[in-house]
């Protein structure tokens, strides 16, 4: 079976086109600046490639030329979309509502846009979307929405439950729901599947680092905890975003610069982190450079990530009572031994040793801890496109 995967934000839409019978991708673009201008770049597994310049002002424009391209022209990859046997929705936010993968209706699409609230920027794009696909897709085909926070369900209440008064979660569902659960679950997967081990009986801290980072406790294979909190605003430091930050200082902040509620969010979402410490920079590999030339700020930047990192990986082990791994993964996780190594440094206590010659590698699976070390460290890059076209095809085919 051929399964679309479909990754919708607001102003654009990712896709992967991915047989099932391998697991190889056969397509995979982007149609990009929805309700601005447009573009698709539209990339085949045998190396042909189509990029155009075209209007979307909604994603049914932009699902009807990502139909075109598939089925006709020179980068065409199937004849028709009848030979697409499921489409593979990420979704963002599930909140409570969402504790699994589900098949599409015009009901769960209407929950997805009514959970818009918790995530204002992500799930009325995905709402937009799904409603687009169900035009351009035959009706025949099945749909399913896979959940970002369905993951983090398994989450006790000491551990989702923020110190507000409890009707703030009884009457407005505010609590910890965390982000990024495909990626945590499909390395975590990932390691029992290289390693042959259960994932019953083992603690691992996994983290996902990247333009948007968290980091999950996970104990038999569940997630217990999470960095990521209400919205993907909390935890470390990240490419624009502030990480946790005392709430009063936000309100200090927003009286002394005369901001709206609105006017900080943007603040913190989008010109904080390392943004907003360096003073020039949210990509991690200009950070890093900078660094090295001498930037004190962009130091700053590493030092305290590394340093929050180090912090979760102590208290994520406190809480399971044990650590057996540590996996790294996302774009700067897989990409970033600086970062690992430094995350790494000084842990002694908790049995990890990094091996400095195996840790320069860069984006591919591999063990980077020392022989002796008693927690091992790995590298695995996160494949969240495969999981979404797994959990479709085990929906579709019960």
């Amino acid at each position: 079976m051929k399964i679309l995967v479909v990754n919708a934000g607001s102003s654009s839409l990712k896709y992967q086109l991915i047989d099932m019978k391998d697991e190889s991708v056969i397509a995979k673009g982007n149609c990009e600046r929805i309700g601005i201008d447009g573009k698709i770049t539209h990339k085949t597994f045998d190396g042909r490639e189509y990029v155009e310049e075209c209007s979307f002002p909604t994603h049914t424009e932009a699902f009807e030329k990502l139909v075109e391209v598939m089925t006709k022209g020179d980068a065409a990859v199937i004849k028709d979309m009848s030979e697409i046997g499921a489409v593979g929705h990420r979704i963002v936010q599930g909140a409570e509502v969402f504790t699994k993968t589900t098949i599409v209706t015009d009901e769960v699409i209407d929950q997805i846009d009514g959970l818009a609230d918790l995530a204002p920027v992500h799930n009325h794009a995905h709402a937009l979307a799904l409603r687009a696909c169900k035009k351009v897709i035959p009706e025949t085909t099945p749909q399913v929405v896979v959940f970002d926070t369905a993951f983090h369900q398994t989450m006790p209440p000491k551990a989702y439950m923020f110190g507000m008064p409890y009707e703030c979660y009884e009457q407005f569902h505010v609590r910890k729901y965390g982000f990024h659960g495909t990626s945590h679950r499909f390395v975590s997967m990932k390691y029992g599947e290289v390693t042959g081990k259960s994932l019953e009986g083992l603690n691992i801290v996994s983290c996902h680092l990247g333009n948007g980072s968290s980091i999950t406790a996970i104990k038999d294979g569940k997630s217990v905890d999470t960095s990521m909190g209400f919205t993907p605003l909390d935890g470390i430091i990240m490419g624009t975003r502030s990480g946790s930050v005392d709430p009063s200082a936000v309100e200090f902040v927003q009286n002394k610069l005369g901001f709206t509620p609105a006017q900080m969010s943007d603040y913190l979402n989008k010109k904080s982190g390392f943004l907003g410490l360096s003073g020039q920079f949210s990509d991690n590999r200009d950070i890093t450079s900078a660094a090295q030339q001498g930037d004190k700020r962009s130091q700053l930047v590493t030092d305290m990530l590394t340093y929050e990192i180090k912090k979760y990986i102590g208290s994520y082990t406190a809480a399971m009572n044990g650590l057996d791994v540590v996996i790294f993964t996302g774009g700067i996780g897989e990409n970033a031994p600086e970062v690992r190594a430094a995350a790494c440094s000084n842990l002694d206590i908790l049995g990890i040793h990094i091996d400095a010659e195996k840790n320069l590698c860069r984006g591919i699976l591999k063990e980077i801890s020392t022989d002796d070390s008693k927690t091992k460290v790995y590298v695995i890059p996160t494949n969240e496109e495969l999981l979404i076209a797994r959990d479709t095809l085990a929906l579709v085919t019960k």
